[in-house]
């Protein structure tokens, strides 16, 4: 077996030491993106909870409050809930009135067309050629009516409350 050359050993540590180098700034950008991905998820909490006018010692004070309280455990487990609660009721606020429908049109849609209906929920199914998604039948109505498409419920629209009928039910 021939022996490898002190040039060709240095030429693979070089070789290993640039894929490490490699790896980690793989890593370092992993982590760089999660961070910045985290804080603009915390500033958006920061504007749902309607705290964005604040000044900024205003703000910051409140969250050294918010960091000194966050030491207790019942206060953290409070605090889940009472946030758990929140996120439901925006999510059944956002999906209140929507249900799910199908606009059809005779002639291909300009883009300008599928891009509202994108921006309604809906998407472009090739297999059976109509628009589908879950919106507000309302806002739906209007633009299938500017151009000139049908539109029509998949289901009957279920209550603002979420409650399903018996009937239902027992199928």
């Amino acid at each position: 077996m021939p022996r490898t050359t002190l040039a060709e050993r240095q030429e693979r540590l070089a070789q290993q030491r640039a894929r490490l180098s490699l790896e980690e700034n793989r890593l370092r950008e992993a982590e760089r993106k999660a961070r910045t991905r985290r804080l603009i998820e915390a500033g958006g909490l920061v504007d749902k909870a309607g705290l964005l006018g604040l000044r900024s010692n205003i703000l910051y004070g409140g969250l050294l409050s918010l960091a000194q309280a966050s030491a207790d455990p019942d206060r953290l487990a409070r605090w889940s809930i009472a946030g758990g609660q929140a996120f439901d009721r925006d999510a059944k606020a956002r999906a209140a009135g929507r249900e799910p429908l199908i606009l059809t049109a005779a002639q291909p849609l300009a883009t300008a067309a599928a891009t509202r209906l994108r921006a309604l929920g809906f998407r472009w199914s090739k297999v059976l050629s109509h628009w589908e998604g879950v919106a507000l039948y309302d806002e739906v109505k209007l633009l299938a009516d500017e151009l000139g498409a049908s539109l029509r419920r998949v289901a009957a629209p279920t209550p603002a409350d979420g409650s399903v009928d018996a009937t239902e039910e027992r199928a």
